[in-house]
């Protein structure tokens, strides 16, 4: 057995191996939408659940750390899930938009690998520092760290109010031992002011001051002792002052240094006792301290369910952005790994398409991509070396071609080449033209059905031949030279219908110049004889006078006949020269049809012409003779038509006038008989399909023609019928008009055809 025979693999088993795949793809890709659609299901489920588990708590209780972590998790693996297929579809996209194509399996592994790298740890970290959160924040926001606070703030609290209390205390008890103290004592004397700065040692206070408050005076004081620039004024307001009067027993007022209280003394009216005890600045402050310390706390605890909030929603934030990040590192990485390679896929492709410049950019790293590259670029820079020789013969080889390909264009001899199997293989421009055909539809195809009579000529055993071979249904006469060549033949002809053509009518020419000359003179004596006949012996013959009338009549009008038919070999063998002028040739046109328009009523004759008239440089009668003949041979037509199939009341002969800036076109169109199978040859001379013909009508008017710089052209009108073309060439005629008309027109005329 060999081993190295191609392993044939059945169409219907590829087929069936193809339907096997799509199935499966088809089935992942349901599976994988379907996984899509429970992921965000699930992923709102979640969400819901958690937003009724918060609501249903109180707006401060806590919730316990298995609930937290619980719910962080429940939210987080949906959420990473779907990012995971978000990114899935990203990478799909991503692959396909790349040269390489196809579903991007490389950037779905790499992001499937990253996040779960990514995901699982950080699933972890989220329970643990969610359990640790909750955990502190349980203990922080219990009753122990708030009673603590609150009872270090109660401490501080009763301590400052207790001073104010016992300042308060010594100031009434103070005010009340006055009169018992100081009975019978004045207050300026110096036994006084000791009794106050004793009273003010004893009681442990700092400073004291008598005083009275009159509206006209103000405030004055009496007696004082250990004073510390006491602010009275800042105490002992009116206010205060009202509200002793009004019967409060004493008013304590704590100052930023001391606590001061004001009492009314029992020493007479209007008179107030002001005591102060001094004490730290920060004593207050402390004291507001732990106070601000208890409503910060108090503010933290109403706001703790808040926190853990936003705490967790934090974490859960941070760990889908690392997630995310995780997965973008990924397709990044992706891209980087599949760029080269993609690189390579896209210059092999635009190899392919022909482009062997392409080159894949040279790796920084030695690695084996880079290794594939650097082989690859010496793979294409050689074969961009090798199809640089063959363009170059190729091009070599073109040349050859096109030059002989243009010599081939340039003659006027149609050239074919075949090979053995008589394909061609090679057709000129000329030929071409003579054939009908074109270049793609004649190489590759049998000469035998491009044309049966030059296939003929391959087995004939003359090398040189007259081959008439029909164009398009005109029948075309060719000299064709046979030459045999190491793949086949090569063919080469020459049109010689147009050579033909000249030569006949030359030799017609001739033949109607000697008939016309031959003829015409004896038929001026016959004529004469036959009229003086009629005259003098018309009267004298008595035995059968009818008889005699009738022979001398036809002899006149045969003799009449002969005369035209030589006017018509005459005019046929010397046609003047024509004399150009400029003439309107609506004029012409209905000129030419006015003439059967009267002898013929019963045939309508249209002419539809453009207004103004066309100007158009021709000989006028030569031009209105051409066009009388057409429009003698239309109403023949009609008239032949009708001999052989009747009717005819709607007959009609058209005449259309067509200008353009460079040619004037005259169409005659006839509703008569029609075009004979042999239309090629009705400008011949003495081509006639009447039996009183003489078959010169169409042979002038070619001649008229041509010597204007025209072509006429035979077809089928629509409806039936004939139509007649005759096209000048009015920007060539306007020369001649020009030059006076003193150009060989005939020759022109063969050198533009």
């Amino acid at each position: 057995m060999n081993a190295e025979a191609p392993i044939r693999i059945d169409p219907k088993e590829r087929r069936s191996r193809l339907q096997r795949r799509l199935w499966v793809a088809f089935r992942r890709s349901r599976i994988i939408s379907l996984l899509e659609v429970v992921t965000v299901a699930v992923l709102i489920v979640m969400a819901t659940v958690s937003y009724l588990v918060i609501a249903r708590q109180g707006p401060q209780t806590l919730l316990t750390p298995p609930v937290v972590a619980a719910l962080m998790v429940a939210n987080l693996v949906p959420a990473m899930a779907l990012m995971v297929l978000i990114a899935r579809r990203v990478a799909m996209r991503r692959a396909a938009r790349s040269p390489i194509g196809g579903r991007g399996r490389l950037h779905v592994r790499l992001v499937a690998l990253f996040s779960a790298i990514a995901s699982i740890p950080t699933l972890i970290v989220v329970i643990f520092a969610s359990l640790l959160f909750q955990s502190g924040n349980n203990f922080w926001f219990s009753e122990k760290p708030r009673g603590m606070l609150e009872n270090a703030a109660l401490i501080a609290r009763s301590a400052y109010n207790q001073e104010l209390a016992r300042v308060d205390g010594e100031a009434r008890t103070m005010s009340a031992d006055f009169p018992k103290y100081f009975e019978g004592v004045p207050i300026d004397s110096l036994q006084f002011r000791e009794g106050l700065a004793y009273q003010v040692y004893v009681r442990n206070l700092s400073e004291a001051v008598l005083l009275t408050v009159t509206p006209d005076r103000g405030i004055q004081t009496q007696a004082l002792a250990n004073p510390y620039d006491p602010p009275l004024r800042e105490v002992v307001t009116p206010q205060l002052i009202e509200r002793l009067q009004r019967g409060e027993e004493s008013i304590v007022v704590p100052l930023r240094d001391r606590i001061a209280a004001v009492t009314s003394a029992k020493l007479g009216p209007n008179m107030f006792l002001y005591v102060a005890r001094l004490h730290e600045p920060q004593m207050m402050q402390q004291v507001q301290r732990a106070q601000a310390v208890l409503s910060d706390y108090e503010a933290l605890q109403a706001r703790s369910r808040v926190l853990q909030l936003r705490f967790n929603a934090a974490l859960l934030v941070v760990s889908l952005l690392i997630v995310a990040i995780a997965i973008w590192i990924a397709l990044t990485l992706a891209d980087r790994l599949v760029r080269p390679v993609g690189q390579l896929v896209d210059a092999a492709r635009r190899v392919t398409a022909g482009d062997l410049s392409a080159r894949v950019p040279g790796s920084r790293v030695h690695d084996e991509v880079g290794t594939l590259g650097n082989a690859f670029n010496r793979m294409t820079r050689r074969l961009e070396e090798q199809t640089g020789a063959l363009l170059t013969a190729n091009d070599q080889l073109d040349s050859r071609r096109a030059f002989i390909e243009a010599v081939l264009s340039g003659v006027t001899a149609g050239v074919i080449s075949v090979d053995r199997e008589r394909r061609v293989r090679l057709i000129n421009s000329s030929a071409e033209g003579l054939l009908k055909t074109s270049q793609r539809d004649a190489v590759g195809r049998r000469l035998s059905e491009l044309a049966p009579e030059l296939d003929r000529q391959l087995d004939a055993e003359e090398r040189e031949d007259i081959v008439q071979v029909a164009s398009a249904g005109e029948p075309r006469t060719l000299a064709v030279k046979r030459v045999r060549v190491e793949a086949g033949h090569v063919l080469t002809f020459d049109d010689i219908t147009d050579q033909l053509l000249d030569q006949r009518r030359a030799a017609w020419s001739d033949v109607a110049r000697r008939i016309a000359h031959e003829i015409k003179n004896p038929l001026t004596p016959i004529q004469l004889a036959a009229e003086r006949l009629q005259r003098r012996y018309g009267s004298e013959v008595s035995s059968d006078p009818a008889t005699f009338e009738r022979l001398t009549g036809t002899i006149v009008r045969q003799v009449g006949d002969l005369r035209r038919m030589v006017d018509e070999f005459s005019s046929f063998a010397r046609m003047p020269k024509p004399v150009f002028r400029a003439e309107a040739i609506n004029e012409v046109a209905r000129q030419a049809l006015f003439l059967h328009e009267v002898a013929h009523p019963d045939i309508r004759f249209t002419l539809e012409a453009p207004e103004p008239s066309p100007t158009l440089v021709c000989d006028r009668r030569q031009l209105g003779q051409a066009l009388t003949n057409i429009v003698k041979n239309a109403v023949e037509a009609i008239q032949q038509k009708r001999e052989e199939r009747g009717g005819g009341s709607e007959d009609e002969v058209a005449m259309t006038v067509r200008a353009s800036s460079t040619h004037i076109c005259i169409d005659i169109a006839d509703s008569g008989i029609g075009l004979p199978k042999d239309r090629g040859r009705l400008t011949e001379p003495y081509m006639t399909t009447r039996a009183k013909g003489t078959g010169l009508g169409l042979a002038i008017v070619k001649k008229i023609v041509e010597e204007h710089c025209g072509s006429i052209d035979f077809d089928d009108a629509p409806g039936g019928g004939t139509m007649v073309r005759l096209a000048f060439d009015a920007e060539t005629l306007a020369r001649f008009g020009a030059s006076g008309g003193d150009v060989n027109v005939s020759e022109n005329n063969i050198v533009n055809g």
